[in-house]
């Protein structure tokens, strides 16, 4: 039955789909480390990976292709389907994405042709891409067993150039039928449908993100609507119409292909976006009715090497922010180099109920109140239920990036349905968001409510239902059977993931950990601890019994190699302009090291052999480059440029100034990570 959709979720051979998908650009991640990286995806809960296929990475020069290295999309593909993960190919042919000339090739652009319109010689160059697209996209697509089971058409058509009206939906039916040409067959074609984005009749998806780098203001930004529950067909989102005397009904489900998973800082603004951001963000979409979390980005990268000029976008070449040449960390839950996030561990905690629960959610319809709250209102408890008739959830939010909101005291929610469910009374603090079932079936027993939210089921003899928070849960059971529940702290939770080997395990680690081949692969520092809930059939190497915490079964991992150690001087002064070299000694037997830089100044670049490999506005936060991803090199160099007490940059923490310029290496220090 395959891939469809209805009015209020997506369906995966016919029954209801609640997916979390992730953003990773493939050619802005080094290829040997795809696997990798798609597996650390996996882990975190991501079902979908979405991803760009950026016009000039592929064709730089006209008429010389070029899909090899990070480049070779059809690896990629190969490893998606190696790894069962379904693919979204956003295709442009114009992307954005903070890329030069929104993806574009420059001669292209040269060629003074009219663009992102119905003229001839561009949609010839346009299918002439996409042919060349499909040569490495052929075996991959859902009809013949691959993965990739969606195709985006264009970006924000409408709301960042390109024709209005009439003509605008005609490009984009046109753009749609030149890909069905070409070959790209799927269940999915999409288009980004926010601003005055024109969709053509495509599957209409939309994005959040929590700040806006890209606004021209050099201030603070008024109170993010995104952190308010939203009522979807009154607000009259696209994919909604008038009938009769109703408004906005749905037409197709509320789907997110742009959740951000942070922000990417430009020159001119640098918000620095926090796990909390994203996570209060989510909640409040899934409780406004999603049908799909799309994170943008989910994995962060680096800007691929331009054969003629770099390949950021920047106001040289017309568009309005200055990006870093190399650098797309965007914050995102797993990082520049493939490490794992505060966000990453945020996100996890919802994929992994949707994984178990999602299914029931989807068929769940919103219901938000109190309706019209204002973001700036800081007083009142931001509620919403995803519910039918039987039972439901219900959703709250007490969180407003840079807002600090009232605490709510003694709050007694409501579950809404046929039997209405009032749930124990609790203090909501400023900061706290998440959501509670009710009238919930775990296998043969009810839950009426609890003061807790659900995570996953670990599948037994006898399944146990996992839930966390921070709260005394009060379990309330109807009919006095109860089933096997374990109850986590929230902190506990954001170190928890479920795999799968003989049996399900619960495992709990501050570093990252998956399945590969039937085995555990688990990353963390020298001293390493793992908790398994059950206990593990056979230890992973390296790991002795290190007793129980409750009904957690301990094991604890310590190396004895010395540390990585890294010594920095201080080798040139020009202009308040700073270059220093790093000195790196590698400890044994480790998997990396990453390389930590602490400093004040406007930007800096970090050069290899007198090559830049990574570069970085100052947002106060370091910034970590990964020794196994160029090969642990034994020295660097970096080059601090400084910031000015007069700059007119937006930053949310500026550093001390020595005088008129603040440009120094504060610490540079080195964090050994094993497998």
């Amino acid at each position: 039955m395959g891939y469809s959709w209805n009015t209020l979720y997506l369906l995966h051979n016919g029954s209801p789909w609640l997916p979390v998908m992730g953003e990773i650009h493939y050619s802005r991640f080094r290829e040997e480390f795809w696997e990798e990286s798609l597996r650390k995806m996996k882990a975190g809960g991501i079902e979908i990976v979405s991803t760009y296929v950026i016009w000039i990475h592929h064709e730089e020069i006209e008429g010389k292709f070029d899909f090899s290295g990070c480049r070779d999309l059809g690896k990629f593909l190969r490893l998606c389907a190696k790894l069962e993960l379904k693919v979204f190919l956003r295709m442009g042919p114009w992307a954005h994405a903070e890329v030069r000339n929104g993806g574009f090739p420059d001669w292209l652009v040269q060629k003074g042709i009219p663009l992102r319109c119905n003229g001839e010689s561009y949609l010839r160059y346009v299918k002439r891409f996409w042919s060349m697209v499909y040569e490495q996209v052929d075996g991959m697509l859902e009809k013949d067993g691959g993965p990739v089971i969606g195709i985006q058409i264009e970006n924000e058509y409408g709301h960042t150039g390109g024709l209005r009206g009439a003509a605008g939906e005609t490009h984009m039916r046109t753009l749609a039928e030149i890909a069905r040409k070409v070959g790209f067959l799927v269940p999915f074609y999409t288009a980004t449908s926010w601003g005055n984005s024109i969709t053509g009749g495509l599957l209409p998806v939309m994005q959040s993100y929590c700040e806006a780098p890209w606004d021209p203001r050099r201030k603070e930004l008024e109170a993010n609507p995104n952190f308010v529950f939203i009522d979807i067909e009154k607000r009259g989102f696209p994919g909604t119409k008038t009938t009769g005397s109703r408004t906005g009904v749905r037409e197709v489900p509320y789907l997110l292909a742009e959740l951000g998973g942070g922000v990417q800082p430009t020159h001119h603004r640098r918000p620095v976006t926090t796990a909390k951001d994203i996570g209060a963000m989510s909640i409040v979409h899934i409780g406004s009715g999603a049908g799909l979390l799309g994170y943008y980005m989910y994995h962060g990268g680096s800007n691929p090497k331009g054969k003629s000029t770099p390949l950021q976008e920047s106001r040289d070449t017309g568009f309005p922010s200055d990006l870093p040449v190399i650098n797309y960390d965007f914050n995102a839950p797993i990082r520049q180099y493939g490490q794992i996030s505060d966000a990453y561990r945020e996100v996890r905690l919802l994929a992994m109920f949707l994984k178990d629960f999602g299914e029931d959610l989807a068929q769940l319809k919103p219901e938000v109140s109190p309706v019209g709250v204002r973001p700036e209102n800081t007083q009142t408890l931001r509620t919403a239920w995803r519910h039918d008739e039987t039972h439901g959830y219900v959703f709250f939010n007490n969180y407003q990036r840079n807002k600090v909101m009232e605490e709510q005291g003694c709050v007694c929610l409501m579950g809404k349905c046929a039997e209405p469910v009032e749930f124990p009374s609790i203090t909501i603090s400023n900061g706290c968001y998440g959501f509670f079932p009710y009238h919930m079936k775990l296998g043969n027993a009810e839950l009426l409510c609890a003061a807790a939210t659900p995570l996953c089921r670990i599948a037994g003899t006898e399944d146990t239902w996992v839930f966390y928070g921070d709260w005394e849960p009060r379990f309330q059971w109807k009919g006095g059977k109860a089933a096997s529940v374990l109850h986590l702290t929230r902190q506990q939770a954001l170190e928890a993931c479920k795999v799968k080997l003989d049996r399900e395990y619960l495992l709990l680690s501050p570093g990252y950990v998956w399945e590969e081949n039937g085995k555990l692969k688990i990353t963390g520092g020298k001293d390493t601890m793992l908790k398994s809930f059950p206990a593990l059939s056979h230890l992973p190497q390296g790991f002795v019994p290190a007793g129980t915490q409750g009904v957690f079964t301990c094991y604890r991992r310590t190396m004895t190699q010395e540390n990585s150690t890294l010594s920095f001087r201080l080798i040139s002064e020009q202009q308040e302009e700073k270059l220093y070299e790093l000195s790196v000694e590698y400890g044994e037997g480790i998997e990396d090291c990453m390389i930590q830089i602490d400093y004040v100044g406007d930007s800096l670049e970090v050069l290899l052999g007198g090559e830049l490999i990574n570069d970085h506005f100052y947002t106060g936060q370091p910034l970590e480059i990964s020794a196994k991803y160029f090969d642990f090199p034994k020295k660097l160099r970096v080059r601090i440029h400084p910031l000015y007490k007069n700059s007119r940059w937006f930053l949310e923490s500026w550093p001390e100034f020595t005088g008129k310029c603040a440009c120094k290496m504060m610490a540079v220090t080195v964090e050994d990570e094993y497998r």
